[in-house]
Formats: structure tokens, sequence, C-alpha cells
């Protein structure tokens, strides 16, 4: 192996091999560390002068790390949380890569050693339970388009489904017989059911019947739950879309008072916290999300206690009128602290 393509060729193993077999990480994943890597030789090309194919592991130090980092943020304007994700893809390819080149392992240790950029926490997004029905209202089911969005809109809220999870989704994995669930196929492949309910049931079986009178050249199981005018499955692009043209008209609604971006997650968020209101434990509320921890799902009752803060400080008001005492002509007070320091 020539030492000018111990780079390419360590990087092509790692997202080939290692992350797809040994780590058995899914495609999205993977791809999310392959866009890391095609940013970081785009930063080395445009503002190193050196083109892809000359890059080698010397190459890397922290120096150029650092400087590819402060690309993504200044020049980017990539959030920090982007820098963070793109920090944590190189450092998975260097743990990876220092078994086997104990010579770079200095200069390694050093690009290992940047930490992450500590970031400001938000309050999580989300909209109210009346600003989701005005949402709900707004597409028009008069026409297949509009029924079809309907069903999207009210199965990503009420599945609390990723966007990626929405688009995988396929017929078989919706079962109306009771008890209905729909089988959703989350991060790291993992698999977990939701039930199904109320009148999102009602929707989906409408919706289903309509659905197996198209002309499918494939089973009709195993056919893309939404699809676009090609009958392929609607993308992530596709489905966002969708939720925005939606959420614009919205905004045409007084009461639709939203002053953030809602995509997809929002409205995942939005039944987070809907469930929690509702007393759910957040135990019920880690599982029903997919999330591998309960620490990723108290974000939401962090979000809640905060929500609640804003809501006193809102309504506080100042009865007290006098001035308050001066605590330094308290003359039981003075002799007290007095003796306390003989």
């Amino acid at each position: 192996m020539k030492k000018m393509n111990d780079f390419a060729w360590h990087l092509s193993s790692f997202l080939g091999k290692y992350l797809a077999g040994e780590k058995n990480m899914s495609t999205n994943t993977i791809a999310a560390y392959r866009d890391a890597f095609r940013l970081f030789l785009l930063f080395c090309e445009e503002k190193k002068g050196i083109r892809p194919d000359r890059i080698t592991l010397s190459f890397l130090t922290k120096e150029l790390i650092t400087d590819y980092l402060d690309w993504l943020e200044q020049e980017r304007g990539c959030s920090i949380v982007t820098r963070n994700q793109r920090l944590s893809s190189i450092h998975g390819f260097l743990k990876y890569v220092q078994k086997e080149l104990p010579e770079n392992l200095f200069e390694i240790q050093r690009i290992l050693g940047i930490s992450s950029k500590k970031t400001k926490r938000t309050i999580v997004p989300y909209l109210t339970e009346d600003e989701l029905k005005i949402l709900f209202q707004q597409p028009n089911t008069k026409t297949k388009h509009g029924r079809r969005d309907l069903v999207l809109l009210v199965l990503m809220y009420d599945s609390a489904a990723r966007v990626q999870e929405l688009v995988d989704l396929r017929v078989r994995d919706i079962r109306l017989t009771a008890p209905a669930v729909v089988t959703l196929h989350g991060k790291g492949r993992k698999t977990r059911q939701v039930p199904i309910i109320g009148k999102t049931k009602e929707l989906l079986s409408g919706y289903l019947e309509q659905h197996k009178k198209m002309a499918w050249g494939i089973a009709a199981a195993d056919a893309p739950m939404f699809y676009n005018q090609q009958l392929q499955k609607l993308s992530r692009w596709g489905i966002s879309h969708i939720l925005e043209k939606y959420v614009e008209l919205a905004k045409q609604e007084t009461s639709f008072q939203v002053d953030f971006p809602v995509t997809p997650h929002v409205l995942r968020h939005s039944k987070a916290m809907g469930m929690l209101k509702a007393g759910v434990n957040l135990i019920y509320i880690r599982d029903f999300l997919g999330h591998s921890n309960v620490v990723t799902t108290e974000i939401y009752a962090r979000a809640d206690t905060e929500m609640k803060r804003k809501a006193l400080e809102s309504t506080y008001k100042e009865l007290q009128t006098e001035t308050l005492p001066n605590w330094n002509e308290d003359d039981d007070l003075m002799l007290w602290l007095q003796d306390l320091c003989k």
C-alpha cells in the first residue's frame, strides 16, 4: 500500500467495512460520517490547496482540524451542534485508525483532545394543542393529495416518528386489527411499535383503501406508505416541504402564533410535550420515542419546567410596597454578629 493512499484506504475501510459490518450502523448514520469527511475534503482542497487524492494520514494535525472546525462555523455558517457532530465523526475515525498506526499516535491523541464546544440549551420548540388543530385543518381533504397530506401530518404527530422513519414506512408496517399499531424502524436498526388509536386509526383505514387502488409494480404490502407522483416513497425533503406548506397556510390564522421554524421534529417534540403534560411517566415517553436513554427524554421535563417558570414570572406582581429593611440597623443582628466574631 502506497503511503500517499493510506488516508483513502483507511477511510474507505472505516465507512464500508467497520461501520457497516462490525458496528452494524444504519445507512443514515454512515451517511452522516460520509458527509463530515466530504466537507473535510472540500475544506482541504479549497482552503489548503491539497487535492483529496494527495492527503495522507500524516497530513492530519490538531491545527488542521481546528481550522476545519472554524471554517464550518465562520464561513459555512454551521451551528455549534453541527460543528460538534463533524468533530465527533473525525474522532470516531481516528479511534479506529490509531490501533493500526502507532507511529502517528501522538498527533492522533492531540486531535482526540479537541473538545466539543459548549452550546446554550434552548427550550424545546413545540406546538400547542390549539396550534396543532389549526395545522391539521389546512389540507384539502376533497383531493387525493390533501387526504394523503392529512394522514401524513396526523401520523407524524401521533406516532412521534422521526422523518426518516416516515420515509421508510411501508404498508406492511401498519396493522389496524386490534391492537392497532404502527411499526417504526428507528436509529441503530431498532424497531418499536406505537399504538394507533382514535381518529388516527379511522384516517389510516380510509387512506389504505385508496392506497390499494394504485398500480403498484411490487407487492402491495411492500409499497411505500407515503408516495409521490412517480409512486416512489417521499423523501425527507418532500415530507419537510409538505409540512412547511401547511404551516404557511396555518400562519394566516391569528391564533397560530408560531415564531420558530416548524420542522418534522417539532411535531415529535409536540407529541412528547403533550404526553408529559398529560402526566405520562418519562420512562414510557422514552420507549414511545425510541430513545436509548431516559436522559435524552429529560429535555422535555426541563422544557416544561422552564415554561412554568416563565408563566409564573409573567403573572408575578409586586405586592410589597414598603422599602426593604436595612439589616445594618438591626441592633439584635449586629450584636449577634459581633459575638460571633469574638
